[in-house]
Parts: C-alpha cells; sequence; structure tokens
C-alpha cells in the first residue's frame, strides 16, 4: 500500500458477499477460540440473511474494494421500553486493517441505524477475556451489564425441553 489513506466504505452486504462474511466468521470464531463451534456454511447463511424471511443483516466494510471486516444484527424488542433494539451479533476487522477506524466506523454507522430505526437500545455481549474489545467498547460510552447473564439452551437441550411434555 502507499502512502495513500486507504479508502473505507460501508455498505449492505448482498448475496455475493456470503463467502467473505462466511470466512470472516470463521476468523472471528478463530480468535475467541471457538472455530470449532461454527457449523455454518455458505447456503445456510445465504438463506438466513438473503432467503424470504432474513433472520439479520450484514454492513460489510470495504478498504480499496476488499473485504476488511463486518457487522452482523438484527433487531430485538424490549418489553420495558415497548421499542425494538437493535443487536450486535458479530463485529470482526481483520487483523491487517485494525488500528484504522473501521470498528468504530461500524460501531458509528449501526447506532445511527439504530437511531434511524427508533430503537431504544443497542447491544451485543463479549466475552470477557477479550480485554481489548472492552477496552474499545468502554471507549465509545459501553456500560456491562454485570446483573444480567445470558443463558442458552442448545443441542441435546434445547430439544430435550422442546420434547418435554407440559
Amino acid at each position: 500500500m502507499t502512502g495513500e489513506a486507504a479508502r473505507v466504505i460501508l455498505r449492505p452486504a448482498c448475496v455475493d458477499d456470503v463467502p467473505a462474511v462466511l470466512a470472516m466468521i470463521r476468523e472471528l470464531a478463530e480468535y475467541e477460540r471457538l472455530a470449532d463451534a461454527v457449523v455454518a456454511d455458505e447456503a445456510r447463511l445465504r438463506a438466513a440473511l438473503f432467503g424470504p424471511e432474513p433472520a439479520a443483516e450484514v454492513v460489510m466494510a470495504d478498504v480499496d474494494g476488499a473485504p476488511a471486516g463486518f457487522a452482523l444484527f438484527f433487531h430485538t424488542f424490549s418489553t420495558f421500553l415497548g421499542r425494538r433494539g437493535l443487536y450486535l451479533e458479530d463485529l470482526f476487522v481483520r487483523p491487517a486493517y485494525r488500528g484504522r477506524g473501521i470498528g468504530l466506523a461500524l460501531m458509528r454507522h449501526l447506532a445511527a441505524l439504530a437511531l434511524a430505526r427508533d430503537c431504544g437500545r443497542f447491544e451485543w455481549t463479549v466475552l470477557d477475556w477479550n480485554a481489548p474489545a472492552i477496552g474499545f467498547y468502554r471507549r465509545l460510552g459501553a456500560v456491562a451489564q454485570s446483573d444480567w447473564t445470558v443463558q442458552r439452551l442448545e443441542g441435546a437441550s434445547l430439544r430435550a425441553l422442546a420434547q418435554r411434555a407440559g
């Protein structure tokens, strides 16, 4: 790269971005020490993001035409607020592009989108050992919700509950 500043473009993902999104999901999982947990493939991701009832949206961050990062998000609903919220599932910037403000640009974009869509909240989770990410989020003004814990059912536990007689 020359001495010129890289040009960052944020844009909604399109179906042709599925391979790049999946590649970055795998890179994120590797970083988070969860590579074995990724079972998504291109067909499943394409259907989930671009099928008749999209489950989530993706914003791509391109630098000089190359995918440098992404944010995958969806809407939630707060009964207390009586409004929907925006939930960030994944934020990832490839290591070669870090330190250039791409993560901040993605977060600003999502915050503006949340306001434009009349969302009452913008939320996400972060692994408790990920000090760089936690520091980044604190600098943005995010506040940890330490009195709430995430609960999860998956796999056999999810099936067992679904099959349990009332």
